[in-house]
Formats: C-alpha cells, structure tokens, sequence
C-alpha cells in the first residue's frame, strides 16, 4: 500500500499535477478493492497512489478489455472509477458489460467537465455517481468513500417485506419483485425505490430524494435524480413513457403514485 498523505490535484486536460492538499488518514485495517479504469498511466497511479493513502486496494486496467478480464479475476471489487475516453471499447460500453453481470458493483465515470450529455449517458449506462474533470483526489476519494457506504449497505434492523401493489420490497435481503419476479436494480435505483414505498403516496423533493439516497454530504448535481428516476422508471415501468408507479410532481419532485 502507499503511504504517502500527499494528494495531487490533477488537470487533465494539460497532462499537469501539482501538490495541493492532504489525504486523510489511512483507515486502519480498510481493504475494500476498487478498479481503476484509466488510459493515461500517469493520471491512473495517481489516482492509485491516493486511494491507497486512503485505505482502499486499487487494481488498475488502461483499456477496456483489460477491464473485462481483471473485473473476472477480482469479482469482490467493491467500486470501478471508469474513464469515460478509453481506447478500443469506451467507458460507456464498460459500464454497460459490468452491469450486466454485477448490479451490487458501485461505478464512477470520469468526465469532461464541458461535456454534459458523456454525464447524462454514464449514468443511464449505470454508473451511480460522475467526477468531472480536472478534479482534485480529495474530491474523487470523497465521492468513493460515499458510493462505498452505500453500496456495502449498513445492518438493517427492519425485518418486514413492503408491499405495494404488484411490488414486494424486502429491505434484509435489498431486493426487490414485481408479480413475483425479481428485477435487478443498481444500489441507486434500490435505494430511490426504498424512499418512495416507504413514503408511499407522499410527494418528495428532488433535494429530499438526493439526501435520502445519496446522504447529504453529496456535492453533485441536482439532476442526477431525475436521471435515475428515468432510469428506475425503464426497469419497473409496464411503460416508462406513461409511468404509473413513479409519478411526477410539476415544479417539486416525484411520488410513488400507486
């Protein structure tokens, strides 16, 4: 592990980094594992060096395939950092193959600060948050420790299984089943579900829904709601165009509409 306190500030848009600030301390005993999908080897042993400042065990790929091949060997990886600008298969293609086969993995897309639509799209392929570039490592480890915490769940204490309608949702085994067939569902869109059928009939607001889900030290966009609103809405929708169960609120917000 690395054990440098030194974070780098890293532009990449002129291939430049410079010292700027300090990692917090090393979390003793911390191994959660996280893959490191970035093309530029310089960018991606910083982006390395400070996670394991951090805590965290990196495994770094440079392309796409490479990717495929290490997300099989290490399957307990808890998170990706995907870049979005790969060689050969890009870093939306990525997403969409780990989803595939893993709807627990957290994933963070690199993106182009000025590029709003590479946002919009890294999260409908399945990402769960985004960092735009340049960015300092306090930012990026700070949006990794978030995702962690929420997709390695804490211990629930409730026991019972919610039900509306054809959904069961059933909060020890974070699952959930419409007309008894169970849907996969990202740790986000798990959680979006939770807040609206524990909240059923009740209007919340995009700022509610973000601190429920994302907790409220989450620095990102408010739009990042209505994104995986959309996405939720595809997956649980009889039609997504005409939603039923997720319903919207002009001018505040959503409610479970059933």
């Amino acid at each position: 592990m690395c054990r440098s306190k030194i974070s780098i500030h890293i532009d990449v848009r002129y291939k430049k980094s410079y010292t700027v600030e300090k990692v917090p301390e090393v979390v003793a005993g911390m191994k959660n594992k996280i893959l490191v999908i970035e093309d530029d080897r310089a960018i991606s042993e910083l982006l390395c060096m400070n996670l394991e400042a951090a805590g965290y065990e990196t495994v770094a790929a440079y392309d796409g395939e490479e990717a495929q091949r290490l997300l099989l060997w290490h399957e307990d990886a808890d998170l990706a950092v995907v870049d979005i600008m790969l060689p050969g298969i890009d870093g939306f293609e990525v997403c969409r193959r780990i989803r595939a086969t893993n709807t627990k993995i957290g994933i963070i897309m690199l993106t182009a600060r000025t590029q709003e639509m590479d946002k919009v799209t890294g999260l409908m392929t399945g990402a769960d948050d985004y960092v735009t570039k340049p960015f300092s490592s306090i930012e990026l480890v700070a949006r990794v420790d978030a995702l962690y915490r929420r997709v390695s769940g804490s211990p629930f204490s409730e026991e019972d299984v919610i039900k509306s309608g054809p959904f069961k949702l059933n909060l020890r085994a974070r699952e959930v089943l419409k007309n008894g067939r169970k849907i996969e569902l990202t740790q986000i869109e798990y959680g979006l579900l939770k807040a609206f059928m524990q909240n059923i009939g009740k209007a919340l607001s995009r700022d509610e829904l973000l601190e429920m889900v994302w907790g409220h030290h989450y620095v990102g966009e408010l739009k990042i709601v209505d994104v995986n609103i959309r996405r939720l809405r595809i997956k649980i929708e009889d039609d997504a165009t005409e939603p039923e169960y997720i319903t919207t609120v002009w001018g505040y917000g959503y409610k479970w509409g059933y």
